[in-house]
């Protein structure tokens, strides 16, 4: 086992995970921060990299990816640790009071304090009923769109009636050799403005629209050459394609921190409004995995929660300090910190 000794372990490196570390490095406390993914950015960086944020305040508009770029940025002055490729899978109350968080990666973090910024555990999409359908995974058929680049001059087939499905048949349209959007219905769970849309482009002819059902694939050595499409009334015909993305959901796993015997409330953890503590001294729960009276699920309210939770972080990080409130507008000694003095 690979022991660490810090202030904070996170766990989570989404949006509110990376923010909680510019909080707590104002306050001078240490973050090392544990993630299942490859890379920090959480949800933006996984599900919708490209796709605009509108609601983040000062940033009338940011995609995923440039949200967590900026994050990074910011937090560039506190030199935070990241494990990544890591699932926390264990926690321990040890004889001096501080915890010890353990990840699959035989990675051992001990702190007073563990944050939990998992958003609401990790995101698993649901895999068509379609035989055959992981010989194709990560060659032809896609689960998300990381890169749009990647998809130029193809031959798509977008499955699904929700909003990433017709978000990405807006936003691959243009760039696409043919793009055609199936769905067993002529109804759809997404917005309003981006169901129009869609129409708008199959009206032009820049799309296809087919109410149908993906019942198999097929291909060589894992490149799709067409898939097998019915209707309603069980007529089926081969549709050429040479990548398929199917949207028809993510699983959502809380995985083993639904062992870490916390109080959950339907796999959300709750927690008190002024210092975003859960039941358990010491864990603190920020961004969608947590619940109080009130919640809204908005990266905006995850950042209002990462700032009060490192305040009492202080309290059981530095006992023995006492805790000096003060403005990165007016206080030389933050500046000095973030390195703008």
């Amino acid at each position: 086992m690979s022991r660490i000794e810090t202030d904070v372990a996170i766990i989570g490196a989404g949006p509110i995970g990376l923010f909680a570390v510019f909080e707590l490095g104002l306050l001078d406390l240490k973050a090392h921060l544990v993630d299942i993914l490859d890379r920090p950015g959480g949800q933006c960086t996984e599900l919708y990299p490209e796709k605009p944020i509108y609601d983040i305040p000062g940033l009338p508009i940011v995609t995923g990816q440039e949200l967590a770029d900026r994050l990074m940025e910011q937090i560039k002055p506190f030199n935070p640790t990241f494990h990544l490729n890591q699932m926390a899978s264990g926690l321990e109350k040890l004889a001096d009071g501080r915890w010890k968080l353990a990840t699959d990666a035989e990675t051992e973090i001990v702190a007073p304090v563990v944050v939990i910024a998992a958003g609401g555990g990790s995101f698993v999409p649901k895999r068509p009923p379609i035989a055959g359908i992981d010989a194709y995974e990560g060659k032809s058929v896609f689960y998300a769109v990381r890169k749009m680049e990647a998809f130029r001059g193809k031959n798509i087939l977008i499955a699904g009636g929700g909003d990433s499905a017709l978000d990405w048949t807006i936003n691959l349209a243009p760039i696409a050799n043919t793009l055609t959007l199936v769905h067993h219905r002529d109804g759809f769970r997404a917005a309003q403005h981006s169901v129009n849309q869609m129409r708008e482009l199959a009206a032009h002819g820049k799309i296809n629209f087919e109410i149908a059902s993906v019942k198999a694939l097929h291909g060589d050595n894992g490149q799709l050459r067409a898939v097998t499409l019915s209707n309603a009334e069980k007529k089926e015909w081969e549709h050429a394609c040479d990548t398929f993305i199917p949207f028809f959901g993510l699983t959502m796993k809380l995985g083993p921190i639904a062992e870490f015997g916390l109080n959950l409330t339907e796999n959300l953890i709750a927690v008190d409004t002024a210092k975003f503590q859960s039941t358990t001294p010491g864990i603190f729960a920020i961004g969608d995995i947590n619940t109080y009276p009130g919640k809204l699920k908005l990266i905006l309210s995850g950042f209002h929660e990462a700032a009060l939770m490192a305040q009492e972080a202080f309290h059981i990080a530095r006992p023995n300090e006492k805790l000096r409130f003060q403005y990165t507008t007016s206080s030389s000694n933050l500046q000095k910190k973030l390195g703008v003095a």
